[in-house]
């Protein structure tokens, strides 16, 4: 679906898919409602438009492949988080030993001038892959502790320390968020 389009069934995109008494929970119906959110938070962990409509596509196909299981989820949209962020994180383990023997020793400087989003954007993609999907999980995707660790397969603890290691990880690399606001 285009961006800026509305979907005419009726269901609101921001609060999730829920079919309708009656109404069976099909597959297109349901990709229609989500793709624009999943899209959302697979740009948040991709960091690339590019990146965020592959990952957006190999989810649906995930989920299309075992649409039964999915469907019969508690929460359908809670399933498909669950596949994004798992594809996320298995894609990036499947790179990291591409990425660790291409790595280049100096990171260029960040512009001085940026924009705040691109900035952040900047400083996300800095983190590694299991810490980055836990920041944007807990904090953009505003879910509890707890969810995030049943999406991740880890324990609570193990959230918390790990947000709390990424976030003092950002904010020394972003320094004073008033350095990187613009000016109106």
């Amino acid at each position: 679906m285009p961006p800026g389009t509305e979907h005419d069934s009726g269901q609101d995109v921001r609060h999730g898919f829920r079919p309708g008494p009656g109404q069976d929970l099909d597959f297109e119906a349901f990709a229609r409602a989500s793709q624009r959110r999943l899209y959302r938070t697979a740009y948040l962990l991709c960091g690339n438009a590019d990146g965020a409509r592959d990952l957006t596509q190999t989810t649906l196909a995930k989920l299309f492949q075992h649409w039964r299981k999915a469907s019969a989820a508690e929460s359908p949209d809670a399933y498909a988080r669950t596949v994004l962020t798992r594809t996320f994180l298995a894609e990036r383990r499947r790179r990291l030993r591409d990425l660790l023997a291409h790595r280049h020793a100096d990171r260029p400087p960040l512009p001085e001038h940026a924009e705040l989003r691109v900035t952040l954007l900047a400083a996300l993609a800095e983190l590694p892959p299991r810490a980055r999907a836990m920041v944007v999980l807990r904090y953009w995707e505003d879910l509890s502790v707890g969810t995030v660790a049943e999406l991740l397969r880890c324990s609570e603890g193990t959230v918390k320390s790990q947000c709390s290691r990424a976030l003092t990880r950002l904010r020394t690399q972003l320094g004073e968020a008033h350095i990187y606001a613009t000016e109106n």
